[in-house]
């Protein structure tokens, strides 16, 4: 099968979109803030106010065991440093990892932490011990915390969240 590469012409009548600020934000300057679970901290990178979903880095103490909790959208990540698993299934230092919508699971991080970047494609759901909704944690909520922590300045917040 062939495949058709994109190429530069001077003939075209598509011209790139003009941008109003810069596509490149360096996180390392935004600070760890608190997250929803112990042991856990967060860099918010953006936010999807149509699907609830959000973009992070996220960071785990060494040997967390996570509470149960869901995901009502898939999430996909790139592990950065360290590792975490579920049961016997283990992830490590620059895999990939795919969570898929409605799943509920206890993962576990490994003896040095984790550090991960992370796509939520949904809202997350924390339960309590009967089964019942402790919260839920949507774009809206991690802007929030993010605001709450002063690590937000870099994501405009969406006109219809006033």
């Amino acid at each position: 099968m062939q495949v058709n590469q994109f190429k530069s012409s001077e003939s075209t009548t598509v011209t790139a979109t003009a941008t109003t600020k810069s596509a490149f934000f360096d996180a390392s300057k935004l600070p760890w803030a608190d997250w929803v679970m112990p042991g856990t901290w967060f860099k918010l990178l953006n936010v999807n106010p149509i699907t609830g979903g959000f973009t992070m880095l996220l960071k785990v103490e060494a040997s967390n065991e996570a509470p149960v909790h869901g995901h009502l959208g898939a999430v996909e990540g790139i592990i950065l440093e360290g590792g975490f698993s579920y049961d016997e299934d283990h992830g490590y230092t620059g895999n990939y990892v795919y969570e898929g919508a409605g799943i509920r699971h206890e993962p576990n991080t490994h003896a040095g932490g984790l550090v991960m970047f992370a796509v939520v494609h949904g809202p997350l759901c924390g339960y309590n011990g009967d089964g019942s909704v402790a919260g839920i944690v949507d774009a809206r909520k991690m802007y929030d915390m993010a605001v709450a922590a002063g690590a937000a300045d870099h994501i405009e917040k969406p006109a219809h969240w006033e």
